[in-house]
């Protein structure tokens, strides 16, 4: 826990204001749960409390893996399919021994054979978007950190490709659903956020930023032009303002949409708590709750 309560002096008064250690950095994952509902992003973030573990996070973690190796161990002209099945077979093994979500879960063998099987479609998935043999790697699993807008920005970055005129591409694989007709552009807020970093710790803006959706397979693309650049330093600083300012009045108010039937913390948050006759209309009345 990094919440702590100090007593300040107003007027020569004192004064019992909560004052609560906002997170020493922010990632494209802290910004999206922030705006998403602020008290969510309190409960994981601030106070470190960990979400139940679901079938869809252990299946992209083993996607992830399985095709980090696949571009990490090979090169050009040895990827295949093949080797990501069972780059994907090993490392759920290995899961099964050290990651606690998959742990958490107690899956049987049967219900493992099904993860596994699903792991395998979506990796069939990603060979029909592109050939990784075609592609050039700088890295994978980049982590990268750089001061913007008042804060320590940090991003890991599933994969950075260099195109033919020694250009960046930093692409992201995504294994949940792909965005529906006309809200592509929303998607974009993290991975132009790693081509921030790119440009901040690399000193090269890339030329393309890609998410790699596998379940149902497509690849939408964006170019990180002056104006995004521009708009993320001010839109990171606006938001490391709004968290602090949370944290110094102890304000974080539950925000409810069609989000929180995903939220782990749901049965803590007073917007879906039983408020008698008030119903769904009292919960979405909830505004300024302190803790």
């Amino acid at each position: 826990m990094s919440s702590r309560i100090d007593l300040r002096v107003i007027d020569g008064q004192p004064a019992d204001v909560p004052s609560i250690i906002p997170p020493s950095t922010l990632s494209p994952s802290k910004i999206s749960s922030f705006k998403n509902c602020p008290l969510a992003f309190k409960f994981s973030y601030i106070d470190q409390l960990e979400e139940p573990p679901s079938i869809p996070a252990v299946q992209g973690t083993l996607v992830h893996r399985a095709l980090q190796r696949l571009f990490f161990d090979l090169p050009e002209g040895k990827r295949s399919a093949e080797l990501a099945y069972q780059y994907a077979s090993s490392e759920l093994l290995r899961m099964r021994e050290d990651d606690e979500d998959l742990i958490g879960l107690s899956l049987d063998d049967t219900e493992l054979q099904a993860l596994l099987k699903k792991a395998y479609s979506l990796i069939d998935g990603y060979f029909r978007l592109e050939d990784p043999n075609e592609i050039h790697t700088v890295g994978t699993e980049i982590s990268l950190e750089a001061e913007v807008g008042g804060t320590i920005l940090r991003g890991i970055i599933d994969r950075l490709d260099m195109d033919d005129n020694g250009n960046f591409i930093v692409t992201d694989y995504k294994t949940g659903r792909a965005p529906a007709s006309g809200y592509e552009k929303a998607r974009f807020s993290g991975v132009n956020l790693y081509a921030l970093l790119c440009e901040r710790v690399l000193g090269i803006r890339p030329v393309k930023v890609q998410l790699l959706y596998l379940q149902k397979p497509c690849v939408i693309s964006a170019v990180p032009s002056d104006q995004v650049i521009a708009a993320l330093h001010k839109n990171v600083s606006a938001l490391w303002t709004a968290v602090t300012r949370a944290c110094n009045t102890g304000s974080f108010v539950p925000r409810p949409s069609t989000l929180c039937n995903w939220c782990g913390f749901k049965s803590m948050c007073p917007a879906h708590q039983d408020m008698g006759a008030g119903g769904a209309q009292g919960a979405q009345g909830v505004q300024g709750t302190h803790y």
